[in-house]
């Protein structure tokens, strides 16, 4: 029997969120058909000879891969810290109950640890965006994705009407993608620029955070930039009855102290209801139209 290396492993449980891609976790048992996909005895055979350290690199990248998908799925979706060890927690037990199995398991019993598994995932979604379980019918199959794109570096300067030669640096990209296309953009063309997101990526001039949880620091920044992102989960969570958006406003003054002295947070779309009451004597409110589109820009720049 070939016992199957971490590689393979990984490709599985690509495989495994392939398979199950668009299902609704919510949907009612009679019509919920998430399931795990075949559980081979190399397979039970590699987990359970996994040392610890190994297994909390694949528990690691479990979660990883199925934010990625919840994220996909709905990019309103919001996972804190807390909410990430909890997922966590639910694959290292899923692991567990794989160990307990035998060589070759039947299907009554692969049947009951993928109900038991994609219960307690339900529960825990429900649990961390309690706005799901209204969102998304327990009599639906399939979720309709709330999708999240990664726009071209030169769209997200045309949006903001940035001349690049203008920037001040240093430069933060939030909710820059898994691409960076920005990023990479501006430091090919030799500035100073790195981006922060929710997900795994191994390039230096990135840090994976949540940017409710990220420390933007008083006046470390000369410019930022979130096209489509962290003003539009803004607007989300001030629309939603059971919305953070008092954490949102009091990141988004932190964001404006972490400027430099003249300089300028750029973000779509525009915040109406909080930018009204900044203070003129110390920021300086600019709003871009954008063809096409019912909502502005913003350009906020902290008055040196």
């Amino acid at each position: 029997m070939s016992i199957p290396t971490d590689e393979n492993i990984k490709q599985h449980i690509k495989q495994q969120i392939a398979f199950n891609k668009d299902k609704n976790v919510l949907a009612k048992e009679e019509i919920n058909s998430l399931q795990l996909i075949e559980v081979t005895p190399s397979l039970v055979e590699s987990i359970r000879n996994m040392d610890p350290e190994t297994e909390l690199e694949m528990i690691d990248f479990l979660a990883d891969e199925a934010l990625q998908e919840f994220c996909r799925v709905n990019q309103y979706f919001a996972f804190n810290s807390y909410s990430v060890t909890e997922l966590k927690s639910i694959y290292s037990l899923l692991n567990k109950n794989i160990r307990k199995l035998d060589i070759h398991p039947d299907q009554e019993t692969l049947n009951a640890l993928s109900q038991q598994h994609y219960e307690n995932l339900c529960n825990w979604l429900v649990q961390t965006n309690a706005f799901a379980g209204e969102m998304y019918s327990p009599d639906q199959e399939f979720a309709q994705p709330v999708a999240c794109s990664e726009y071209a570096p030169d769209l997200q300067l045309a949006i903001f009407q940035i001349k690049i030669e203008n920037l001040r640096k240093p430069m933060l990209d939030v909710g820059c993608g898994r691409e960076m296309n920005l990023v990479n953009f501006l430091r090919d063309n030799g500035l100073e620029a790195y981006g922060i997101d929710r997900f795994e990526n191994e390039n230096p001039y990135y840090q994976k955070a949540d940017w409710l949880e990220y420390s933007f620091e008083n006046e470390k920044w000369g410019t930022i930039i979130s096209n489509l992102g962290f003003s539009n989960h803004f607007i989300h969570h001030n629309l939603r009855a059971d919305g953070n958006y008092r954490e949102y406003a009091q990141k988004y003054m932190e964001i404006l102290q972490s400027l430099q002295p003249n300089g300028s947070f750029y973000y779509a779309p525009d915040l109406p209801f909080i930018e009204m009451h900044l203070d003129k004597s110390k920021y300086h409110c600019t709003n871009f139209a954008i063809a096409g589109y019912d909502f502005k820009a913003s350009q906020i720049t902290k008055i040196g």
